[in-house]
């Protein structure tokens, strides 16, 4: 790797701001907000909206669309027209 045109790469804590919950991990990303960790190292937090333990994906909480009735209605709607 060329020195001197990459990122600082360093520890970040990671918090979900609806659970809570923080995880830590290494980023690129920095903040002026810093958290003491169960280490007892104090590293940059960054606050973030979605993670995977508020993901409607990975909590089981995901609606599934009815493609099936989407195509129906739209056939309803619109049929077979004639040119």
């Amino acid at each position: 790797m060329k020195q001197g045109i990459h990122p600082d790469y360093h520890p970040v804590v990671f918090q979900d701001a609806s659970t809570g919950s923080t995880f830590l991990t290494r980023s690129t990303a920095t903040s002026s907000r810093t958290i003491e960790w169960e280490d007892g190292n104090s590293y940059p937090l960054l606050v973030v909206d979605i993670t995977a333990d508020s993901h409607p994906f990975w909590t089981g909480t995901q609606r599934l669309v009815d493609t099936a009735g989407r195509v129906e209605k739209f056939n309803r709607r619109y049929g077979k027209r004639e040119r």
